[in-house]
């Protein structure tokens, strides 16, 4: 293996020609040069509609060429360009050693500067450097087309009416767009609107001009807002989004270490990262108040709301503060399913899945204006809720939000168990649904050990440990709100599925439960990573917990930068697919909770440092959607990526938080004003301080070091009640406080 060094000049980033600009549901997705025109997932895109196609710059019809162009943050673009001044004398030629051009001796600098708030900004400033002054032409070429995001890439599939208009004396140019499909209609547009500059505009032939005239040493400047208007859409792209971003970045938790020899820079920087990056993806359109929230699952792919992915990361992220718990569990219980809808997958009680805003999905070409074909969300749900009591310990906050968490059990009792099994499977009703509803849900995702693969109805074992889970932390939180016949129900349901789950799954001989039951209720054999997820939500039996997470770090598994989704040994196995031998930030970040429960440091000191290595290869040290899943050898010194991959992507953020909160051992427990720390650090993580981390309506800040072999922690500064304690998390196998709590709950059982 290639020896691996922080000033080494591997830096990997995802869509390596595509530049993204973002803050929500506006999207700015640009050529390496920061222009484009009309090429796949390039434009301006809001509510995943492209409303601007080309925007392009030239100077007296030449194009400016770029010198250092770069995101400053997420929402936010500068670019230098320069070229000779028009009509300049470019001078002799350079016959030195330096070769110089001659426009480095004389230039015209273009700067631009791209801020996204609730509409896109561009400020333009032009300067001559050059001792000859110049006149000439600046024309942006602009376009509109209206397509949907999926349509930059494939035929199109809706047409409508799109008009075009040039006020002189507002300075704008307006782009307007309707079309209809059955019963549904979109209208959208666009208004480009010059609100500054130092010469008169006019537009004619797809271009906006200026004539400009510049002495030497002398700037012109001019400011642009782009301006959409989604008239369909409700809340349309939300209010104080910049106000509201840096709310939740003032009163999150943050993360600092001293610099050193060590990971510990690339974990804060990874950290607070994950961050911003989770604030840059909020859908201020369905904020839930003040400091509610959801996000967008990723970029430049998907500017939705994926119920599982907001629900994932909001759990992943939930040190940051409650604000993506809260919200994200408000705006699912707003969508929950309320009538049988075959097209949508949809049924009463169960949870949504994904809610797109495109042309496409809002005219019915398909079902994805609000869909449900997932199986995930609807076990995911009750969970989010009760870690959301975990951090707050708010019977006004969550008491609301438990019936519709009751009834996403319910709907999987009812229509997820078809055979009557008591294990829960999907199969979509929809001519357009998806095929793999489970945490995998590409179309080939679930193989056998031959490579064959299986057709649903199938019940994945990560589905039946996410149920598990939902029901034994609901349960605790309605002993505490005294619903205790409905805690007694769920919890003794808990406990018989984990029995049934274990026998029915495991496979003695492979020492490893296997991926799903198929069709017949026959065992899945292939390896993968699904298995993971049941050491993290509590469902592998305590005999079965050191095997099942020393065949997740097998050498056919475990890439050396995370767990593969499938063996290398699969006939399937490919590392660039997306389910069959990728591996994936996310489930990395819950199989570290995993690890936490049962007291595996070593193995959890594996996994998180094969993860913060990988991301100090990335820009911004950004771990992406999907690595591949070749080896870590002499011959793959870095990952390659699925060649989609999404970055930023919410729950490859949270994965980041995850782990970090995994090695210090937290586990909040705001309904007794308390929170248990039980820090592990490595060698490579010898000190960090997490500052302002709130747990009900107390706040800390602390302190974690490592001296020799043992970590500890000192109190810095706190405010509130809280009661800080030293001892693993409460479902740890090394606490034994989940056995008392087992007890006590099993002795109010009928019959004892």
């Amino acid at each position: 293996m290639i020896e691996r060094r922080a000033d080494d000049l591997i830096r990997i980033r995802p869509w390596e020609d595509l530049v993204v600009v973002s803050q929500g549901r506006i999207v700015l997705a640009t050529d390496r040069d920061g222009f484009f025109d009309g090429g796949a997932h390039r434009g301006l895109f809001v509510h995943q509609t492209r409303l601007l196609s080309r925007w392009r710059y030239r100077i007296d019809g030449e194009t400016p060429q770029p010198v250092a162009l770069s995101n400053v943050s997420q929402h936010s673009w500068t670019g230098y360009y320069v070229r000779l001044p028009p009509g300049a004398d470019p001078g002799p030629k350079d016959e030195g050693s330096g070769h110089m051009q001659a426009m480095s001796e004389r230039t015209l600098e273009l700067l631009l500067s791209r801020v996204v708030d609730d509409r896109l900004r561009e400020e333009v400033c032009l300067t001559n450097f050059s001792p000859e002054a110049t006149a000439f032409d600046l024309e942006i070429e602009v376009d509109a087309d209206f397509a949907d995001q999926g349509e930059t890439l494939d035929e199109r599939r809706q047409h409508g009416e799109l008009s075009k208009n040039w006020n002189r004396e507002a300075a704008e140019l307006a782009f307007r767009y309707r079309a209809e499909h059955g019963a549904a209609r979109i209208e959208r547009g666009v208004r480009i609107r010059v609100t500054e500059s130092g010469s008169p505009p006019s537009s004619a032939d797809g271009r906006i001009s200026f004539r400009v005239e510049l002495p030497p040493r002398a700037s012109w400047r001019a400011v642009l807002e782009i301006i959409p208007e989604i008239a369909d859409v409700e809340g349309g792209i939300g209010r104080d989004i910049a106000r509201r971003r840096d709310l939740f970045l003032a009163e999150s938790a943050s993360f600092t270490a001293p610099l050193c020899e060590t990971l510990a820079p690339v974990v804060i920087s990874a950290a607070e990262r994950a961050r911003r990056d989770l604030a840059s993806l909020r859908l201020a359109d369905l904020d839930d108040g003040e400091r509610g929230w959801t996000l967008a699952a990723g970029l430049p792919l998907y500017v939705a709301l994926y119920g599982r992915d907001a629900l994932t990361a909001a759990w992943q992220a939930a040190m940051l503060g409650p604000g993506m718990m809260e919200g994200s569990l408000n705006v699912l219980a707003k969508l929950q399913g309320r009538e049988v809808d075959d097209w949508r997958d949809e049924q009463p009680g169960r949870m949504l899945h994904e809610a797109h805003t495109g042309p496409l999905a809002a005219l019915d070409f398909n079902p994805r204006g609000r869909y449900y074909g997932s199986i995930t969300t609807s076990g995911f749900y009750p969970l989010v809720l009760a870690e959301l009591w975990h951090w707050t310990g708010d019977r006004d906050l969550v008491r609301p939000l438990v019936r519709p968490a009751l009834d996403a059990l319910a709907w999987l009792e009812k229509l997820s168990d078809r055979d009557g099994d008591g294990f829960y499977d999907y199969q979509t009703r929809s001519s357009q649904g998806t095929v793999h509803q489970a945490w995998k849900d590409s179309g080939n995702a679930i193989v056998d050990a031959d490579g064959a693969s299986v057709s649903p109805p199938i019940a994945t074992c990560e589905e039946q440990a996410f149920v598990h889970v939902a029901k034994l932390h609901l349960s605790e939180m309605l002993w505490w709100l005294d619903e205790k016949d409905e805690a007694r129900r769920l919890y003794r349901e808990a406990v018989e599925l984990k029995k049934r789950f274990n026998d029915a799954f495991w496979m003695e001989d492979e020492g490893f439960f296997a991926m799903g039951l198929d069709s017949r209720g026959r065992p899945i054999r292939a390896i993968g990573s699904n298995p993971g997820h049941g050491l993290a939500a509590g469902i592998v039996d305590d005999a079965l917990v050191k095997r099942t997470a020393a065949r997740l770090l097998a050498p056919d598994l475990w890439s050396g930068w995370g767990v593969r989704t499938l063996s290398t040994e699969n006939p399937a196995f490919n590392p660039y697919s997306y389910h069959r031998g990728s591996v994936w930030p996310v489930e990395n970040g819950s199989f570290s909770m995993g690890f936490l429960r049962y007291g595996l440091h070593g193995e959890l000191e594996t996994l998180c440092r094969g993860q913060f290595e990988a991301a100090r290869l990335f820009d911004f040290h950004r771990l992406p959607e999907v690595l591949s899943g070749h080896a870590r050898d002499e011959a793959h010194p870095f990952p390659a990526l699925y060649p989609q991959t999404n970055s930023p992507q919410a729950w490859s953020a949270s994965a980041v938080l995850c782990l970090l909160q995994s090695l210090l051992g937290l586990f909040p427990y705001a309904p007794l004003k308390m929170l248990l720390v039980d820090p592990h650090l490595p060698e490579w993580l010898p000190e960090i301080t997490v500052r302002n981390l709130r747990v009900g309506q107390a706040a800390v800040t602390l302190r974690f070091h490592r001296k020799g072999k043992e970590s500890g922690y000192e109190i810095l500064e706190q405010r509130g009640t809280l009661h800080v304690l030293r001892q693993p998390s409460p479902w740890s196998l090394t606490a034994g406080f989940a056995e008392r709590v087992k007890d006590a709950l099993t002795s109010l059982l009928p019959g004892r």
